[in-house]
């Protein structure tokens, strides 16, 4: 799991340097309308899905023969669920009124290149269900890092609309290869081989998935391309530019997440293995978003010193926007390792109704607010939607598992995030201190908070240490 966050700290964070560069040159409204434009192929890309990815990742986990029997079937029908996608996506586009190039280039170039992203997710989860991480984690930041290079080699010599957008398709194209000839080479080459039956019988045990997934990209990807419709793709570049540091902090989430899910997939019956799981996933998970949340709430307007070409009014309206959504990581820190668990264990139906009414309330706020408040409005949205859905998740855990909620554990990271903003006030109060500094210190304050308030024991640190390991 180390290994896995180590690859995505290293690879993310030098991505997102590089949008920011990529924003910069583009402009906040062009920026903004190719952030809508993907953030509506996300939505209309679960087509391509049809939760076929996380029902063969639980199937393989607990069943190792369902791969051999049932994956020279579901490759080909995931291919061509791609080719369904791509259609709705710009029948999609065409009712939402994008014509010409925006449609043709954009629409076509952008939505085939997440396609392809999403197959090779596809991929992937053989390599979550066999356990293989380290591997999966390697594979995971691929794309990211042929993008990377693409763009630095564009920055240079001229980065236009077009050689964007042409970088992500081929990058998503190149990762694709790779993992479906290391997926071949690891369990060997699947000869495709149609069976009726079994295709029909995978989409109908998939489907809760399916509108899984489907909510939860309309729940998170609306509110772009609602504010580039209702408002301005100006007021969606500043949404965008904020946004980018939330995905990049959740990718820490959605990295640690899908391993647990794997892992809860493994123990389906087993109550207290369940239970140990989340208490350890609860404090892998939410500790070190706790100490981000709070840099961001006190030093976030460092974050857009790339900015060169925007006002001092710009920046200051996206540090308003990133604050807003950053409370909206820290819920998420805490609640979304239960979303996890209800998924993993058969209430996928349950989850998806609370995902459902959330986005309802979204849309809904967002028809009232967005043209008025534009970007500011579409962060609040955001988070008052995540706080109702996650308040959901705790009482069908409660209701509907043998594991608990474990509210005690909940108190003491909430008392630890008090005591570290408490803390992080004090330091500024009368002081001028550069913010490196300032976020050094913090850190060593909030090591100190975690032991103190018990989240951490030491006989925990002494099993990570090899004397504790030779010893032990």
């Amino acid at each position: 799991m180390s290994f896995v966050v180590l690859l995505n700290l290293l690879v993310k964070p030098g991505w997102v340097v590089v949008e920011n560069l990529v924003q910069d040159r583009l402009g906040h409204a062009t920026f903004g309308l190719i952030t809508a434009l993907s953030a509506l192929t996300l939505v209309v890309a679960a087509i391509s899905d049809l939760g076929l990815t996380p029902y063969s990742v639980q199937r393989v986990a607990a069943e190792p023969r369902f791969m051999a029997e049932t994956f020279p079937t579901l490759l080909p029908l995931r291919g061509a669920l791609n080719f369904v996608a791509l259609a709705a996506m710009l029948a999609v586009g065409w009712v939402l009124g994008y014509r010409g190039s925006e449609l043709l280039l954009l629409l076509l170039a952008v939505g085939a290149a997440l396609l392809l992203a999403q197959y090779g997710q596809f991929l992937r989860g053989t390599l979550q269900a066999h356990q293989k991480f380290n591997t999966d984690a390697v594979l995971s930041v691929v794309e990211k890092f042929l993008l990377l290079g693409a763009v630095l080699v564009l920055i240079p010599i001229g980065l236009t609309l077009p050689n964007y957008v042409g970088a992500r398709l081929a990058a998503a194209a190149l990762s694709t290869a790779l993992l479906y000839g290391l997926m071949t080479r690891f369990f060997g080459r699947v000869r495709y081989r149609w069976h009726g039956p079994l295709a029909r019988t995978a989409l109908r045990a998939s489907l809760p998935f399916a509108l899984m997934t489907l909510l939860y990209g309309v729940n998170e990807r609306i509110d772009m391309v609602m504010l580039e419709r209702l408002a301005s793709p100006t007021e969606a570049g500043y949404y965008a530019g904020a946004y980018r540091w939330v995905d990049a902090v959740m990718m820490y989430a959605w990295t640690v997440l899908p391993l647990f899910f794997a892992k809860f997939a493994s123990v389906p019956k087993d109550a207290v293995a369940q239970r140990q799981l989340l208490w350890f996933g609860q404090r892998v998970l939410t500790l070190p978003l706790l100490f981000v949340v709070a840099f961001v709430l006190f030093r976030g307007e460092v974050v857009f010193w790339q900015f060169s070409h925007s006002s001092p009014a710009e920046v200051a309206r996206m540090t308003l926007c990133l604050k807003i959504l950053f409370v909206n990581v820290l819920v998420h820190a805490f609640f979304a390792i239960y979303s996890t668990l209800l998924t993993s264990t058969t209430h996928e139906r349950a989850v998806s109704w609370l995902v459902a009414g959330s986005i309802i309330l979204n849309i809904g706020l967002n028809l009232v607010f967005l043209p008025r408040f534009g970007a500011v409005a579409a962060s609040v949205d955001t988070l008052i939607c995540a706080a109702a859905v996650s308040v959901g998740y705790l009482v069908l855990v409660a209701r509907r598992t043998s594991v608990g909620v474990p509210f005690g554990l909940l108190a003491r990271l909430l008392l630890a995030f008090g005591l570290l903003c408490g803390a992080w006030y004090g330091l500024q109060y009368g002081l001028g201190l550069r913010w490196w500094v300032e976020a050094g210190i913090m850190a060593v304050v909030f090591g100190l908070i975690v032991l103190g308030t018990g989240l951490v024991r030491g006989s925990e640190i002494d099993q990570l240490l090899p004397r504790g390991r030779v010893e032990n």
